[in-house]
């Protein structure tokens, strides 16, 4: 008699793989590829997919690879989807999978990401024979940098052929302890625009104020009156204008004609996102006008809010639930972190989660984005066994 498809079937495959998934993991820590030139990390997957048996669609948003697992019959269509770039950063010295390729590093664990992929894609094919329907395996480029790939996916139509019924994603989290998942249903994480703003006057001598329309001045004034402002308005909406980078580019005595400044947009309301986008450049202008210089603002629309489809989640959180314990599965706060995993929440049911990777019993875990990031690999074992567990359900097993 065949064996019945249960979560401790999966448990056992999931333990099996967890050393290959592991390897998985450091090859690609070694060997990290900035957004949209994840030319190796594309090929490495590719390759990977077809020694499992998958089938293997490449060239995805440039660089993407899709992994289509079939079952034994039709049925409906999810997708587990992954991100695959490396950040701008130097790593630390100390691991001894450390990135090999300078001043590029995996400092926000899309390598785990993608190996638990991977890893989830390989079990998915092993028990084919026991589930009607399809897992679309998305290995997606460019996460970290606007447009971001996730648009480029759905512009080029990429998983119409077939249309999911949902899709998945997960992250790392450091500030979660291994063997917790974290869900989230609605709004989970804000959206992210970027602004730049070009404050211009008359510069010159330092020590002539008096002929100086002085943009430095202008720039702090600017910044600090609509600091005011989004403090009011936060009182009634969660907002962020944050800016972090000031180019002035003078000297001890010589004023520039103009400063540059850029910082980021962030809401949780799409409407009031738009309305802001109008807003900003206007009352930019007045303020700059008011001390007698101008400006040129621009808001570089970014990635929308990441709506976690209540349904969706209740039934990924079950099944999480199902595969740990619900003693393992915790409820996450909104985030006012961006991800453009949301654009595939706004055309078709998504949830993505957070997935614990911090060991309290070693201290604090180094944060996302720094040079000295890493994780508790252990816990790719549950990322990857709740991608599963979670396909199957859906899948109706």
């Amino acid at each position: 008699m065949a064996e019945a498809l249960t979560v401790e079937r999966v448990q056992r495959l999931v333990k099996m793989g967890h050393m290959d998934a592991v390897e998985v993991r450091r090859q690609l820590h070694m060997q990290p590829e900035l957004s949209f030139q994840e030319h190796e990390t594309g090929r490495y997957i590719a390759e990977r997919l077809r020694g499992y048996g998958i089938e293997t669609r490449t060239g995805i948003a440039g660089t993407g690879v899709i992994g289509v697992v079939h079952g034994a019959k039709p049925g409906p269509t999810v997708c587990l989807r992954a991100d695959m770039d490396a950040l701008p950063i130097q790593e630390a010295e100390g691991l001894p999978y450390r990135s090999m390729n300078p001043g590029v590093m995996h400092a926000c664990g899309h390598d785990a990401h993608t190996a638990m992929v991977l890893a989830a894609g390989r079990i998915l094919h092993q028990l084919r024979a026991d589930w009607r329907g399809t897992v679309l395996l998305l290995f997606q480029p460019g996460e970290e940098k606007i447009p971001g790939g996730a648009s480029i996916v759905l512009e080029e139509g990429a998983l119409k052929d077939p249309v999911p019924g949902g899709i998945l994603g997960q992250h790392v989290t450091p500030e979660l302890e291994v063997g917790k998942v974290g869900f989230h249903a609605g709004p989970f994480m804000a959206s992210s625009d970027e602004v730049y703003i070009t404050v211009k006057g008359k510069g010159g001598h330092a020590a002539q104020p008096e002929k100086l329309v002085d943009p430095i001045v202008i720039s702090a004034r600017l910044l600090l009156a609509l600091k005011e402002e989004f403090d009011a308005w936060r009182k009634g909406h969660p907002l962020v204008l944050g800016f972090g980078r000031v180019i002035a580019d003078g000297a001890t005595n010589v004023v520039p004609d103009e400063v540059r400044v850029a910082g980021t947009l962030r809401t949780f309301d799409e409407g009031l996102r738009t309305e802001l986008h109008g807003w900003l450049p206007r009352r930019a202008a007045e303020i700059c006008a008011l001390h007698g210089g101008s400006c040129d603002v621009e808001v570089r629309r970014g990635y929308p809010v990441l709506v976690n489809d209540p349904p969706l989640t209740e039934r990924i959180r079950g099944a999480a639930a199902e595969f740990l314990g619900a003693e393992h599965v915790v409820e996450m706060p909104a985030r006012m972190g961006s991800e453009d995993f949301a654009f595939y929440t706004q055309v078709m049911p998504g949830c993505f989660f957070r997935l614990g990777t911090g060991n309290p019993k070693k201290g604090p875990a180094p944060g996302l984005h720094t040079p000295t990031f890493n994780i508790a690999e252990e816990a790719m074992a549950i990322g990857a066994g709740v991608m599963v567990w979670g396909a199957l359900r859906e899948l109706g097993v």
